[in-house]
């Protein structure tokens, strides 16, 4: 009986041992498949099937992480991204470049990805965007795609009309115009409603008139809004309101909205990035042209927007590990040319290739041979807060064009409350 207790109680005691290695081993391998997540912000179902492409190389390649990716629409994004850095955060979110980056960088919501950028070679691949993601002397972004602004347009609509060649001046535009409301067709489509498209129009008629120093030293604050050189911007833009230019409501209309007016031939130009490329229907992309924004003073160098898109580690972040591996996985020649293509934008990464696309191709050689500066964009050269400010003016500006002298006035206030200049 002794013999059969003991050997009973080495049974049991093999059975615990192996249980207990069978739980140390299933602990270890759980520990192994942690769990990145992902926030993306995203416009349309072509950026998103993009971004899912992306991800589902980074799990084949890495089997071992749990990758989580949450999809959100870019207006939405834009307001949920504060309260997700500053309280349970994802481990990657993408962004933009900028002062978008810097606002964040500021309030140490951002991880400094200093280390990653000389590691991983990205000095040398993302030379031409190296600035914009720094702050402070530091790299708190990783590129990932800019883009170019400029005028879409119906080819088929120009010729309808007579339009013979892409307006290359003012004066050329402006005749277009005529040409395209004699034939009971709206020159340009415009989602107000989205106040950042409207700040396309400020951008292009202020970097036209006075220039991106100018441009930029309005940006940074130092410019009162009631400088005569603000008003000309103003000025020229309420001309085109004045002649019915523009589509009638354009502010009850978002981005979404407003394209039909394009798609379906009752506008004829938008100007817009060339990230809207991807939603275009297949029975009307064969119309479509682009061209760069006029010409209107010969003597100010032409400048561009050229937005930078980028991916960012929220402090916060539990597992930065896999979220720097993540980084390294997408920031390379390949995976920057595929999302280029997806996205309707160009590579950050001076290594991929040249893009196929036509559209694209333009706002390569358009970003390629600029002489005057490339912006970032209005709301991604300032301040949020005054940039909000100044989108809303827009917006009660183009609602009644007669009153652009209080509501410059009220910048003017706001600018200096916000930079206490």
């Amino acid at each position: 009986m002794p013999a059969r207790s003991l050997k009973a109680r080495m049974s049991i005691a093999a059975t615990t041992l192996a249980l207990t290695l069978g739980v140390t081993s299933f602990a270890t391998t759980a520990a192994q498949a942690a769990t990145m997540t992902i926030n993306i912000a995203f416009k349309g179902a072509s950026q998103r099937a993009v971004w899912q492409e992306v991800v589902d190389a980074f799990k084949k390649a890495h089997p071992d992480v749990d990758v989580k990716v949450s999809f959100v629409d870019e207006e939405a994004y834009k307001v949920q991204l504060p309260g997700w850095l500053s309280t349970v955060a994802p481990d990657v979110v993408n962004w933009h470049n900028g002062e978008r980056m810097a606002y964040y960088a500021k309030r140490g919501l951002f991880e400094d990805l200093s280390g990653d950028w000389k590691k991983n070679g990205w000095d040398s691949m993302y030379a031409s965007t190296k600035e914009s993601s720094t702050y402070n002397g530091k790299q708190y972004a990783a590129p990932t795609v800019y883009y170019s602004w400029g005028l879409f347009y119906r080819k088929d609509l120009f010729q309808k009309v007579g339009i013979t060649e892409e307006p290359k001046t003012w004066d050329q535009l402006m005749d277009a115009c005529k040409k395209l409301k004699a034939a009971g067709i709206t020159p340009f489509a415009v989602g107000g409603r989205d106040a950042w498209t409207l700040a396309g129009w400020f951008d292009y008629l202020d970097l036209r008139l006075n220039g991106n120093a100018f441009h930029q030293q309005l940006m940074a604050g130092n410019v009162p809004y009631t400088d005569p050189r603000v008003k000309k911007v103003y000025t020229a833009w309420k001309q085109l309101l004045d002649d019915h230019d523009f589509i009638d409501n354009s502010l009850s209309y978002d981005l979404d909205a407003a394209q039909p007016f394009l798609f379906q031939g009752k506008a004829a130009m938008m100007l817009m990035g060339t990230f809207i490329t991807g939603g275009f229907p297949a029975n009307v992309k064969p119309n479509m042209g682009y061209f760069q924004f006029p010409i209107i003073d010969s003597k100010v160098p032409t400048a561009e927007d050229g937005p930078v898109e980028s991916l960012h580690i929220p402090a916060r972040a539990k597992n930065k590990a896999d979220a720097h591996a993540f980084l390294a996985f997408v920031e390379t020649p390949e995976m920057g040319a595929k999302l280029a293509q997806g996205l309707g934008s160009l590579s950050a990464n001076s290594k991929s290739p040249e893009p196929e696309d036509p559209i694209s191709k333009i706002g390569f050689q358009i970003l390629s041979n600029t002489k005057g500066g490339i912006a970032q964009f209005y709301d991604r050269d300032m301040t949020k807060e005054m940039a909000d400010e100044g989108m809303k003016g827009m917006q009660q500006f183009v609602s009644d064009p007669s009153q652009l002298d209080s509501i410059l006035a009220q910048l003017e206030q706001t600018r200096k409350r916000i930079y206490k200049k």
